[in-house]
């Protein structure tokens, strides 16, 4: 059995898989790494291979107290991929986007691909049908543009999605006009996002055929039904990828 580890700046998502079925998922803050690691070992003592992508804080030191337990594979930047990389600066390319580009190319074979990750930031990585990985786009998520609306203006209050789901348990009671200061700054935010990912979606969809937009990160269900455009939506589909990244390295 296989432990995926996904390390955000403070959250971690895992998962156990057996082959490539996903047995069970787990999510905690960074700062109960260890307590959890051994919480989900205790549980899935079958686990014989831990595979990690991380851009927050953990490194392969971290994981070193658990090489008695499990073989580790840490994903970093020298990791053979099965597309050409044209990043010009393929170092600084986070992990996260390198294990979806990899993901999206062996799952979605001959395809021109758009991998959108809606998280702390949404990134944008476009892989063409020839598997040549040409960059993308990085801008702010929801969270990151709720707080900044807080965190850089003297009286707009800090609001997070939890709140707008709180006022509006339907779409159809959300209106584009905000009637108030908080519902102006939930039409921003939201609509902000929903508008730029469709306008993404269409400058690509301009320039190639035949290609498939899939969705995943933290907000990836939230957006996929206000989207016009059709998409995968898969909200594990980094996890997925770890998996297929351990099998890729296997296989090879």
């Amino acid at each position: 059995m296989l432990l995926a580890i996904d390390v955000g700046n403070t959250r971690i998502k895992a998962a156990v898989f057996e082959g490539t079925n996903l047995v069970e998922q787990f999510a905690f803050a960074v700062l109960d790494f260890n307590k959890n690691m051994n919480s989900i070992l205790t549980k899935h003592q079958n686990c014989t291979d831990l595979i990690v992508a991380s851009v927050g804080k953990l490194n392969k030191n971290d994981f070193s107290a658990f090489n008695n337990q499990l073989k580790v594979h840490i994903i970093d930047n020298e990791f053979s991929v099965p597309f050409q990389n044209l990043y010009q600066t393929p170092k600084t390319l986070g992990i996260d986007r390198m294990v979806l580009a990899l993901g999206a190319v062996l799952k979605f074979p001959k395809q021109n691909r758009l991998v959108i990750d809606a998280g702390t930031c949404i990134t944008y990585d476009f892989i063409d049908e020839n598997d040549t990985y040409l960059g993308g786009a990085i801008s702010p998520g929801i969270h990151l543009r709720y707080h900044a609306l807080h965190n850089y203006t003297a009286n707009l209050p800090l609001l997070d999605l939890e709140d707008f789901k709180k006022l509006f348990e339907k779409d159809n009671d959300f209106d584009i006009i905000g009637n108030s200061t908080k519902n102006a700054i939930h039409s921003g935010v939201i609509n902000g996002v929903v508008h730029e990912l469709d306008g993404f979606i269409e400058q690509y969809r301009k320039k190639y055929s035949n290609f498939i937009i899939i969705l995943t990160g933290g907000d990836a269900e939230f957006l996929a039904k206000r989207l016009k455009n059709t998409i995968f939506a898969n909200s594990n589909f980094l996890l997925e990828s770890l998996c297929q990244t351990y099998q890729y390295k296997i296989k090879k």
